[in-house]
This record gives structure tokens, C-alpha cells and sequence, in this order.
């Protein structure tokens, strides 16, 4: 059966059949974990919401869920039994182990890591035949916001792999606003994030919507904006600054593996993002 959905995929290169496999490993997980109560207490966002459920053209690594209220005591390990059971439905032998933090968060993390069965049934013939050979692990990671930022609105997506299901997730205004709020204020020092630029781009060409009481709340939460109101003057300001800074060589470098057409990214520049981002749809502004 993951056999026959990595073929959906038709990977030309090992990336692309670690990537479609990793996709397929999410899916799973979504599976096991609707089989739960845990969306009566979580909502699904990020890159990988936006892939599965909305359409986004590049593959994403992680699972991340946000509560739908705060809850300091909410743990994921309650649902790590339903998960290896649903991965063990289908032949699949995974093991999950708690990732460790060198400081205190909000963010509950594990590893969903593959282990020899999985290289054994699906990666091992399917790599074969590609013509590549790999020794790479196989895992994602689930990391669940206990005191998230709220004012987000939610919406229940059907999927129809392994089986058809419903997930709650943010609507797609709402990870707009949550993917604005990374590009802007992700504290890394001199690293960037190709793939906050890809999906800006994306967002704006599908003429979605930023939900800007739930950018704000975002903006608020993490300390990147005082006041309690926020024009879509301030926000263009915020990218144009943001845009000035960046280099999109590096941004180019950072994203080109998880897309498979890399000629898109030629028209990319500081004043093409300019250009662009004067095209962005607001809502609730």
C-alpha cells in the first residue's frame, strides 16, 4: 500500500523519495491521531497543513498543532500508543521518543522516527529501483503550542489517505498570518528561511487573505509589537524592511530542495518581493 502511494509521487531523485515518504509518514500520523479526541483539543498548522490540506507545492518537515486554549498540562504522549498502532495497521514499525530541550517552552516536541521495517518494505525496493542508494533516517517531528496565540479560526479538512478522515486545522487566513509572523520576527541570528519566502509568494498569488487579528496576536504574543492595532501600512513597512535585509541568495540556497522546479525562484529579488507584496489581500484589518 506505501508502495503504491510513494508511485503516486513518480520521485526522480532520492530528496524527492525521502520527501514524498516523510509526506506519507504524516499522513499516517493525521490518521491515528483523528481516530483520537486529540482535534477536540488541538488544531493542525505550519508549512505541512498548508501542503496536505490547502495545496502548498513544497514539501514541509514537521507536524505542528496548536491547542485550542491554553493548557500547561497537555501532553502528546497520551496519543503515541494510537500512532504506532496505526503505522503497525500498515506493516509499519515506528518508535517515538521525546525530544529534549536545553530551555523551558511552550512547545511539547517528539520524533517520529522510522525504523528498519519501513526502510525495509518501502525504502530499501523503492530506492533500488530509482537507481539511489541512501543510509539517511527517515523521521518527523510533531510539536504540539500549549499557551499559543489565540484569535485564530478553525475549519475541519478531509483527507483521504490512509483512509478518509477529518482534521481540525487553522484556516488558511490564519496560517497566512502565522507564516507572516515567522518570516518577520523568526529570531534566527544570520540564518534565513527560504521557505517563508516561497510561501509568502504562494499566499500572495492565490490571493489569500491575511487574517490580521491573528497576525497581531501573534505580533503581541511574542513581543514584536506593542500597540493593540496594526495597519496594513504598517505591515507593508514591516516586509519592505524585512525584504532590505535579507539575502536572497541565501534564501534561494535554503529552499531550492523542497520544491522540484527550481526556475521559479529566478525572478525572485529585493524588488520583486516589493513588487509583490503591494498585490497582498487583508482581512479583519
Amino acid at each position: 500500500m506505501v508502495k503504491g502511494w510513494l508511485d503516486e509521487y513518480n520521485p526522480q531523485n532520492e530528496e524527492e523519495i525521502l520527501s514524498a515518504l516523510r509526506e506519507i509518514m504524516q499522513e499516517i500520523a493525521l490518521a491515528a491521531l483523528s481516530r483520537t479526541d486529540f482535534f477536540e483539543h488541538a488544531a493542525f498548522y505550519g508549512g505541512s497543513a498548508l501542503r496536505i490540506f490547502y495545496g502548498l507545492d513544497r514539501y514541509s518537515e514537521d507536524l505542528d498543532f496548536s491547542l485550542l486554549s491554553h493548557d500547561s498540562e497537555f501532553s502528546i504522549q497520551a496519543y503515541f500508543k494510537a500512532i504506532k498502532e496505526e503505522f503497525a495497521a500498515l506493516g509499519l514499525t515506528v518508535s517515538i521518543m521525546s525530544k529534549k530541550k536545553s530551555k523551558h517552552s511552550a512547545i511539547d516536541s517528539a520524533f517520529l522516527k522510522a525504523e528498519t521495517i519501513w526502510q525495509e518494505i518501502v525504502l530499501v525496493d523503492i530506492i533500488k529501483e530509482a537507481g539511489v542508494r541512501s543510509n539517511k533516517t527517515l523521521k518527523i517531528k510533531l510539536e504540539v503550542d500549549r499557551a499559543p496565540p489565540l484569535n485564530f479560526q478553525t475549519e475541519e479538512k478531509l483527507a483521504l489517505r490512509p483512509f478518509s478522515f477529518y482534521a481540525k486545522c487553522f484556516t488558511i487566513s490564519c496560517l497566512f498570518a502565522g507564516k507572516l509572523h515567522a518570516l518577520l520576527f523568526r529570531k534566527w541570528k544570520n540564518r534565513v528561511k527560504g521557505r517563508d519566502w516561497y510561501d509568502l509568494e504562494w499566499y500572495i498569488r492565490k490571493n489569500i487573505p491575511l487574517d490580521v487579528k491573528h497576525f497581531l496576536a501573534r505580533a503581541k504574543d511574542t513581543k514584536d509589537w506593542q500597540d493593540n492595532t496594526i495597519t496594513k501600512e504598517q505591515i507593508l513597512n514591516l516586509l519592505v524592511m524585512k525584504i532590505e535585509s535579507v539575502s536572497f541568495s541565501s534564501i534561494k540556497e535554503d529552499v531550492v530542495r523542497f520544491i522540484k522546479n527550481d526556475q521559479v525562484l529566478g525572478i525572485w529579488s529585493p524588488q520583486y518581493f516589493k513588487d509583490l507584496i503591494n498585490k497582498m489581500k487583508f482581512e479583519n484589518a
